[in-house]
């Protein structure tokens, strides 16, 4: 079960993403038909970044906290994502296997933006990105929010019991 302070720093972090959505709004308000300028592309490489990092620290004190198994190796980032859409011996799946399919795209873009020159990014490697974002969000906190719920719903279980 979830420990009080874990829950705490999972909700911080759902707080965190929730004001990135919030601040950057208008600069994910992209047109369909005009490609964003260098600024603003290098910008919206910057919050779909700082989006993923967001999910994958949840993602860290979940393995850490309740699973106690974090991935290690070079591909411990796709392992924890697929990690965190199984079942395990202590919780149920975090997410549905279709957010960690739609998450997996932000993973990816994460790498490859970590590692080129922003300049050389291509608006449409991240147009359906910044596009799809609002609801990948909205999806994976629904995703987070019933996970809490059901760990509350425990934690009542077995104190009334």
């Amino acid at each position: 079960m979830l420990d009080r302070q874990s829950r705490s720093l999972i909700e911080r972090e759902l707080g965190q993403i929730a004001r990135l959505m919030r601040d950057y709004s208008e600069l994910l308000t992209v047109s369909d038909d005009k490609e964003p300028e260098l600024i603003a592309r290098t910008a919206l490489s910057a919050v779909l970044q700082s989006f993923y990092n967001g999910v994958e620290s949840i993602f860290q004190i979940i393995a850490k906290r309740l699973d106690q198994d974090v991935p290690v190796g070079t591909d411990w980032h796709r392992r924890l994502l697929a990690q965190m859409a199984q079942a395990t011996a202590v919780r149920p799946p975090l997410i549905t296997s279709v957010t960690a399919d739609h998450l997996e795209a932000y993973l990816g873009f994460r790498h490859l933006a970590r590692h080129t020159y922003s300049f050389t990014l291509e608006w449409t490697r991240m147009a359906g990105l910044v596009r799809d974002l609002k609801s990948v969000w909205a999806e994976f906190h629904a995703d987070i929010q019933a996970f809490l719920d059901r760990q509350e719903d425990s934690r009542s279980d077995t104190a009334s019991g």
